[in-house]
């Protein structure tokens, strides 16, 4: 396969089009080669438009909304990144490219694994990896700048919140199949939430996450 190719289609026919323009993120798809994240028996899907299988029953996000969190997170070089759900460690590696140090947290070791050896290869150095349950967040490293969940919430736990900084951002996908919703929350100085919707999804939820309170009659 031309992987150059694919990967300038995969820029200008899925990321382009989902209003990703931001230069930054752009030059970092081409800069990071999404193909050596993906095993070896999936790599032919790396830049196909839908969740790329890493593992049997486990995928990355598809590539657009990868591009699509990291622009409207507007991750800086000062940022401290919790990343819930490591996968493959590309994801991460973008993260990395732009922050100060990520912090990502899998509870699947084979996946820190995976992700220890894509990430040695790209000569990714800023990233701490750790295997454990993460879907109430990641108290030992708190507070963080910008929280990545890769997984689908069906409530937003606070404690993830309250481990954002003042001026912090969280990405997280929230809801129950078949209405999800993609969407940034941002904490002001004074503690405050505000929540911006980005798009309307659906992907697998987080194991251990938090269940909403269900009432019977």
């Amino acid at each position: 396969m031309d992987w150059a190719q694919a990967r300038f289609n995969m820029v200008e026919q899925q990321i382009r089009p989902w209003e990703v323009l931001d230069e930054t993120v752009l030059n970092l798809l081409f800069e990071v080669k999404r193909e050596n994240f993906i095993p070896a028996n999936w790599r032919d899907l790396a830049f196909v438009d839908m969740e790329t299988p890493i593992k049997q029953g486990v995928t990355t996000l598809p590539p657009k909304m990868e591009a699509r969190l990291l622009q409207e997170l507007h991750i800086g070089a000062t940022d401290k990144v919790l990343e819930i759900g490591t996968g493959c460690g590309y994801l991460t590696a973008l993260l990395a490219r732009l922050a100060r140090h990520v912090y990502s947290v899998d509870i699947d070791p084979e996946l820190t694994e995976l992700a220890r050896g894509n990430l040695s290869r790209a000569d990714i150095r800023n990233v701490t990896l750790e295997t454990g349950d993460a879907a109430q967040g990641w108290n030992s490293r708190a507070p963080y700048d910008v929280i990545v969940v890769t997984a689908s919430l069906p409530v937003l736990p606070d404690s993830l919140l309250s481990q954002l900084n003042p001026g912090g951002r969280l990405f997280a996908i929230v809801g129950d199949a078949p209405v999800m919703v993609a969407s940034v929350m941002s904490k002001d100085g004074a503690g405050t939430v505000s929540r911006r919707v980005l798009f309307d999804t659906q992907t697998a939820p987080l194991q251990n996450a938090a269940q909403p309170q269900r009432f019977s009659f």
